[in-house]
């Protein structure tokens, strides 16, 4: 099989399309012939990797699991013996959690895994986009305890993590104050945004507004500066170490204080992937794709990915026969 393989660490240049052999599945597992995975910040940082301290996770000289690629979509080819949630011929989507290895023609992912079918009348590419930026802004959300009525600023609102963001947390009855640059505004606007802020016109810090909480959805703002943005009894939520790996510590120093700083914790559930996949089924949440690559292309796939200014979700087509 065709598989984007990494033996080193480095600039996107390390990776490259070989032929490798197809795995066979255990018995709690289902091969899944891969039709649409995505290029995400993840695998990014599994490639250099960053920070340092995660190489004990990924191999300390070289990648141990050479096939990145955590998202994925396609069909079911074989199953194991003791599968019982899936069966041949299905399609399936979602996140191969820790085990990365979507950016190949076939993946085995265990049944347990947070996998689901793929909803009635939505196709591959929108599958595979579904599950892991919406789960790290539904994490962000719960950690904020976001509900009905409450103010929400998303900064970064044009990212896989933002968009998903902005629309889960009006699905929770939240007013959203999207915050992105000019060539996002319309698109921001169109998922459900009550307010958009172009942040290259307005810092929205500066404007004497406060929020119930104020969501980083990328990881380029700081508490210090967004302080006086987050209202009394809020929080300030953001999804990167920052400077100095500061918002661990700030996490601990504001537990007790009347705004307090959240860094939290993904997890990826099976269940969590059943409700991603209703709401899109249903039109309440819709992945934002901005570009399509195929598989031969990956390199310029992940450079563009690496500009940090992709608008949602970079797909990358792996079959192009996947339907």
């Amino acid at each position: 099989m065709r598989a984007v393989v990494h033996t080193r660490y480095g600039t996107p240049d390390v990776l490259r399309v070989e032929e490798v052999e197809r795995p066979n599945p255990a018995a709690d597992e289902v091969l899944v012939a891969v039709g649409t995975a995505t290029v995400n910040r993840t695998d990014c940082a599994f490639r250099v990797p960053t920070p340092a301290f995660v190489r004990p996770m990924t191999g300390i000289v070289r990648p141990r699991r050479p096939i990145l690629g955590t998202e994925f979509a396609g069909e079911v080819v074989a199953v194991g013996p003791a599968v019982t949630r899936f069966a041949v011929g299905e399609r399936v989507f979602g996140v191969n959690t820790g085990r990365f290895g979507t950016h190949a023609e076939y993946v085995c992912v265990r049944q347990d895994a947070p996998i689901a079918h793929v909803p009635e009348g939505v196709d591959l590419d929108v599958a595979a986009a579904i599950a892991d930026g919406a789960i790290l802004a539904l994490t962000c959300l719960r950690w904020g305890r976001v509900g009905a009525g409450q103010r929400v600023l998303v900064y970064g609102a044009s990212g896989a993590i933002g968009t998903a963001a902005v629309q889960l947390a009006k699905h929770l009855g939240a007013h959203v104050t999207a915050v992105c640059n000019t060539p996002n505004v319309d698109t921001v606007r169109g998922i459900g945004a009550d307010e958009v802020i172009d942040y290259t016109v307005e810092d929205f810090t500066g404007n004497g507004l406060t929020y119930d909480v104020v969501l980083d959805a990328v990881g380029k703002h700081s508490y210090r500066k967004c302080r006086r943005s987050v209202a009394p009894g809020g929080r300030y939520v953001t999804t990167d170490l920052g400077f100095l790996a500061q918002n661990p510590l700030l996490a601990v120093l504001t537990r007790w204080s009347r705004r307090r700083v959240l860094l939290p914790i993904p997890r990826y559930t099976r269940a969590d992937v059943e409700m991603l996949g209703q709401l899109a089924e249903s039109g309440r949440y819709r992945p934002v794709i901005d570009r399509r690559y195929p598989l031969e292309e990956v390199v310029a796939a992940t450079r563009y990915v690496e500009t940090e200014q992709k608008t949602g979700n970079v797909l990358l087509t792996v079959r192009a026969d996947a339907g």
